[in-house]
């Protein structure tokens, strides 16, 4: 999460205060911000470019698996062409 978002959230979060304690408002965004960011620290997450990435990685992965399978399909079926005229001349004679 950005920290323009953290920054906008803490903010919101300020603002939906009780008026009595909005004497303390700045006061608590920092302390808003200031937990927002080590929550989010702490998580194990992704930038959105670092997820776009692998996304890509991912759609190139799984075309080229879908080609290998289609390869594998048709060696596999001349294969057992190959094998059934093998059968078929074994026959004959």
């Amino acid at each position: 999460m950005a920290f323009e978002s953290i920054d906008e959230l803490a903010r919101r979060l300020a603002e939906s205060v009780p008026q009595g304690l909005r004497s303390v408002k700045d006061d608590l965004e920092k302390n808003f911000q200031s937990v927002l960011r080590s929550g989010l620290g702490k998580l194990d997450l992704v930038t959105r470019e670092e997820f776009e990435v692998q996304q890509a990685v991912l759609a190139r992965t799984r075309q080229k698996l879908e080609a290998l399978e289609e390869r594998l399909k048709s060696i596999e079926a001349a294969k057992a062409k190959t094998k059934k005229k093998k059968k078929a001349k074994a026959k004959k004679k």
